[in-house]
């Protein structure tokens, strides 16, 4: 007989659980009888039979009763196994040897992955991973997805030393309660971080409402050293300012340890990039977060407390925590690199883990031109001769008005006047540059010395909408 020659018996399925049932189903059947019961694996002519009880196990012919082969066994369910074939030792002792090969460089690769991820340089991404082939085979070409920020303190010794904490001290108004008007000095927190030096002075970009209204500022170093700075230029509409320091207040010893940032790339963000932001969290000291990049070219409408002024910028969303006093800190790429300037938190009991950033590609030339212009004299500075509303985004949406200021007034004999401007129409650019307020407007003024000509871009209502001109203007003296 044929071993390996197995054969789908025609024996009708008519055996049951019952107590006279002898023959096999065409799956299994028991006997209650002789507690044995019969399955359909069988060779040949012979079908198995197991006898529970005995815990045994035989080939028989229902036929003329002969047994064929009868071995112990432990099992007491019934079995659809077919009868064990000859020869399957050493293939099955080949198959473990196979599994455990595998098993052994799977288990090398993961571990492998998993000491990479956790390595202190923070680089993560791009273990490789061994991977089955359908074949059996390795897959050297497989790579992890895992993505994990476990360490940056390389990153922040690096960086520290160009990141300053900003203290300004401003006069605040408040209304008591009869009405009375009084202030008081108040002291606020902010960052910044050194972005370019001369031989005079270093120069360090920060936000704009974190020196608007200043009456004083100091700024603190990576060794604690406080020295007092002046703000050089700032730029409302876009949220940013620099300041500067005389390198001739510094301690030699301060000026050994600080760095100058490196500026990185923002428009090779990815969504989901590892970030670190580093700032002067609640005016405690340096402190640092980490997250990633959540989004991109968000627009984010932020309104200035005390003048009302909207503005709208496409920012940087990030989940890093950004806390009072993280404003004008940086925002790092995992190479150490600024990619944004930290600006504003989403701040709601329902939401949690949403910061933005100004994107550095979009600060940069704003920051160059406030490093290299330079203020005017009062008797050379420019005049443009109106008086301006403030059209904010919710006076915008709520009239359908162009944000910028509305002229309210046009002096006689004004460079304004001169130009062709009028009541009504609103200046939404100047030279260029979006102007969001008055107070916009009026910080360029002081850049332009009279007779200088710009392009003014105005809207005024025409037909139930707003139609757009560029008027050239040749400002005025402000002297008389």
């Amino acid at each position: 007989m044929n071993d390996n020659e197995f054969k789908n018996p025609n024996i009708n399925d008519t055996a049951s659980s019952n107590d006279s049932a002898n023959e096999p189903s065409s799956l299994y059947s028991y006997n209650y009888r002789d507690k044995t019961q019969y399955t359909a694996a069988h060779q040949g002519d012979y079908y198995e039979k197991r006898d529970a009880e005995k815990q045994s196990r035989s080939y028989y012919n229902p036929q003329d009763g002969s047994v064929y082969r009868s071995q112990s066994t432990t099992a007491e369910m019934p079995s659809k196994r077919k009868p064990p074939k000859t020869g399957n030792f050493w293939k099955g002792l080949v198959k473990c040897v196979i599994f455990a090969i595998v098993f052994g460089l799977v288990a090398g690769g993961v571990f492998q992955g998993v000491t990479h991820i956790g390595g202190k340089n923070g680089t993560t991404g791009n273990s490789t991973n061994a991977t089955i082939n359908n074949n059996g085979t390795l897959d050297p070409t497989a790579v992890s997805t895992a993505v994990t920020v476990t360490d940056v303190s390389d990153i922040v010794d690096n960086v520290m030393p160009a990141i300053v904490a900003i203290t300004s001290m401003s006069q605040v108004e408040y209304y008591n309660w009869f009405g009375q008007s009084q202030s008081y000095e108040g002291e606020s927190a902010g960052s910044g971080f050194i972005v370019a030096e001369d031989d005079a002075n270093l120069y360090i970009v920060t936000n704009n409402h974190v020196v608007q209204s200043a009456t004083s500022l100091t700024v603190s170093f990576v060794d604690n050293e406080t020295v007092t700075a002046v703000v050089k230029g700032t730029d409302p509409s876009s949220d940013l300012a620099v300041v500067s320091v005389s390198k001739a207040d510094m301690p030699s010893e301060t000026l050994a340890n600080i760095k100058i940032a490196t500026l990185g790339d923002s428009d090779s963000l990815r969504v989901g990039a590892s970030a670190v932001a580093i700032g002067n969290a609640l005016g405690y000291g340096q402190s640092v977060t980490t997250g990633v990049i959540s989004a991109l070219n968000r627009e984010v409408t932020t309104t200035d407390s005390s003048t009302g002024t909207s503005i709208t910028n496409e920012l940087i969303q990030t989940d890093a925590a950004i806390n009072p006093g993280n404003s004008g800190g940086a925002l790092l790429n995992m190479n150490g690199e600024v990619i944004g300037i930290n600006s504003v938190k989403y701040s709601d009991t329902s939401v949690e883990g949403m910061g933005y950033a100004i994107p550095i590609n979009t600060a940069e030339p704003i920051i160059n031109e406030l490093i290299t212009r330079e203020k005017v004299s009062e008797a050379k500075s420019a005049y443009l001769g109106i008086s301006g509303v403030d059209v904010t985004s919710e006076l915008s949406q709520t009239y359908n008005m162009p944000e910028g200021v509305y002229i309210a007034q046009v002096a006689s004999g004004s460079a304004a006047q001169k130009a062709g401007l009028q009541v009504g129409d609103i200046i939404t650019k100047f030279d260029g540059k979006t102007i969001h307020s008055m107070e916009t407007l009026k910080e360029l003024l002081t850049y332009y010395e009279a007779g200088t000509t710009v392009d003014i871009v105005v809207q005024y209502a025409d037909r139930g909408g707003y139609v757009e001109e560029t008027v050239s203007v040749t400002l005025g003296s402000k002297v008389n």
